[in-house]
């Protein structure tokens, strides 16, 4: 044993004054008096209170003293050398990925976790640094996080493993131990210790490095049945179905009760069987044609052999698709510029007609066709020849010039530059109160114009696109796009089935709304503005059931539509723990956790722990002594 404060036993001397203290006692005033039969006891109280007598024994005297003497024993620091995994620079990662959730730390009893057994572990460690060793602490999350960076302080590192908890999406290993490399740049002695079932990924490395990596491996088990997939479809004609697996990891047969939630409602319940190590296929057919969202639920059963350590994935969630793409049907004879424009949009299915036109298109465009009746349904006009329930087509401009944006900001214009552009002729049109001119060309006069009426939108193009240039201009796409948009908005979020747990989501944002708003299972919120169009959501850590809302003007909910996000990671669902032997970093050197160094651990705890204790018991013994003449009475 040795000391790292050995100065502190000066404090000792303080043992003089509590001796003194019992040696010197009260004197009184001498007074006369008739007789001392009747003052025996003040005879004997003032021969025990001469000052300097010799010391008695006293139980007081002998605690407070054994007091002051582990309270010196604490503040010298006293500790003990045990071995520890390295000294100097330590850099220890936590994995705080999905499979840390795991039950099953201690062998056959679903009691602690693996992350509980990984705390503890780092724990371990910090109880056996040594004066001056300084300790990173690394959580490998979906994003690594630096919860302490060089700290010595014993305290402010135990807080941070304890304050830390795992996440329920996979981790970026690559990132992780990257920054655990950079967190040891220029140190003479450095280790990097991972605390962990060893799921990492095959192709993590660390390549060009001679890092010393320790590897302290937490798990006992591989049994964990999942739920794999969940999607979604359906055939033309044909109600919605459910497709799924469920997939047993283990080594033993599982028997597990599967249970369906449709739009909160049970829909269907069965009892299944997977063998070790094998995926069973689900289909459920007839899923009610409007539903919205679907929750599938797997529950081990009582006489399962298996059990099943992970619960995080044993709930999965699917959502009702957009529909696909957006269909436009384009009347015309034939145009060239305006078929192909169509056709090279992202998520639209463009097709051309003469004249028979059918029902079930998101948008209509009408190419020098004005036909009667309309079809029912978004129009766009290009070219009008004839008049409509919409316009009247009253005289054609030759020639005009000088184009011009009315509202720039306008997203039906975003990104649009005219200038430059010509055109051989313009229709002059009437009836259009109810449109709104979007371009004017000449003397005011409507090149684009658009608007809602009966029900619908629409849009009036008033020239031909082959008889000016703007074909050959990046805004004659820009332009067909954005009034695409507005006519059939894409859909908010492009995820077919679900997303992934810690993947970011690509929304798009409607022309018409202001803001967008998501709400995460927890039922916690995050608003958006939409002035960028395109939104990046990042915090999809949490597997379950989100929601968009779209806000409009005045604060209005448009619409809303919810999206899933599920855990579905082989990686993370096969628990099967990887003993520190077979651990593999590519350009880096595994070993186990050995104990050649040593390190230090600390007993002053103990010794103010004990100098408490004592203290209790003197102020026991101080008021017994008390009350002792009361109860002789």
């Amino acid at each position: 044993m040795s000391f790292l404060a050995p100065f502190a036993f000066a404090a000792a001397l303080f043992a003089i004054p509590i001796i003194l203290m019992y040696m010197l006692r009260l004197r009184r005033q001498e007074m006369r008096v008739s007789s001392t039969l009747l003052w025996s006891q003040v005879l004997q109280d003032n021969e025990a209170n001469t000052p300097w007598q010799k010391l008695k024994r006293n139980l007081l005297l002998l605690l407070q003293l054994l007091i002051l003497a582990l309270l010196v024993f604490a503040l010298a620091r006293p500790f003990v050398n045990v071995p520890a995994i390295r000294a100097g620079q330590v850099t220890v990662i936590l994995d705080a990925s999905a499979s840390m959730n795991a039950l099953d730390a201690v062998a056959g009893e679903a009691t602690r976790s693996r992350w509980q057994a990984a705390q503890d572990e780092a724990l371990r460690i910090i109880d056996t640094l040594a004066e001056g060793d300084r300790m990173t602490l690394i959580r490998a999350a979906a994003v690594p996080e630096i919860v302490v960076s060089a700290g010595t302080d014993r305290a402010q590192l135990r807080a941070g493993v304890n304050d830390a908890s795992p996440s329920q999406a996979g981790a970026d290993w690559t990132a992780a131990l990257n920054v655990g490399l950079a967190s040891g740049a220029g140190a003479e002695d450095f280790t990097l210790v991972i605390i962990s079932d060893g799921g990492l990924p095959a192709d993590v490395g660390l390549q060009g490095t001679d890092v010393d990596v320790r590897y302290i491996a937490v798990g006992t088990s591989a049994e964990n049945t999942a739920i794999s997939a969940l999607a979604t479809a359906a055939l033309p004609g044909n109600p919605p179905q459910l497709f799924g697996q469920i997939t047993n990891y283990g080594t033993l047969e599982s028997q597990v009760t599967l249970t369906l939630l449709v739009d909160d409602e049970r829909f269907d319940t069965r009892n299944l069987s997977i063998p070790a190590g094998a995926a069973l296929p689900v289909l459920v057919a007839d899923l009610p044609p409007a539903f919205r969202t679907i929750e599938a639920r797997i529950t081990r059963r009582v006489n399962s052999p298996a059990p099943d350590y992970l619960p995080l994935d044993d709930v999965a969630y699917a959502v009702a698709g957009d529909g696909g793409a957006r269909r436009v049907l384009i009347v015309s004879g034939g145009n060239v510029f305006v078929e192909q424009v169509f056709r090279s949009l992202p998520d639209v299915e463009a097709i051309r007609t003469v004249d028979d036109i059918a029902d079930g298109f998101d948008l209509y465009v009408l190419d020098g066709r004005t036909p009667d009746p309309l079809p029912d349904g978004n129009l766009l006009f290009i070219n009008p020849t004839g008049d409509s329930p919409f316009f009247r087509v009253t005289d054609t401009i030759e020639a005009p010039s000088n184009p011009r944006i009315v509202d720039e900001n306008d997203p039906r214009l975003r990104f649009v530059d005219m200038g430059g552009v010509n055109f051989l002729r313009v229709a002059e049109l009437a009836g259009i109160d109810w449109a709104t001119p979007l371009i004017t060309i000449g003397d005011d006069v409507p090149l684009l114009l658009a608007g809602e009426r009966d029900g619908r939108r629409v849009a009036i193009l008033a020239f031909d696109p082959s008889e000016s240039d703007l074909p050959l201009q990046i805004a004659w796409p820009v332009l067909i796009a954005n009034l695409t948009e507005w006519f059939a908005p894409a859909a908010l979020i492009d995820v077919p089935d679900s997303l992934r747990a810690g993947e970011p989501l690509t929304i798009t944002a409607p022309l018409d709304a202001d803001a967008l708003r998501i709400t995460a299972p927890d039922g916690t919120t995050q608003d958006f503005t939409t002035a960028d169009g395109t939104i990046i959501y990042n915090r999809t850590d949490t597997p379950g059931l989100y929601r968009i809302a779209v806000i409009g003007a005045g604060g209005n909910v448009l619409s809303e539509r919810p999206f899933a996000v599920n855990l579905f990671d082989a990686q993370e669902s096969d628990i099967a723990p990887v003993a520190p032997d077979a651990l593999s970093i590519a350009g880096a050197q595994v070993n186990a956790p050995v104990t050649a160094e040593s390190g230090q651990r600390e007993l002053w705890p103990l010794a103010a722990l004990a100098a408490l204790l004592v203290l209790l018991l003197e102020w026991y013994a101080h008021h017994r002594r008390q009350r002792m003449p009361l109860l002789a009475r």
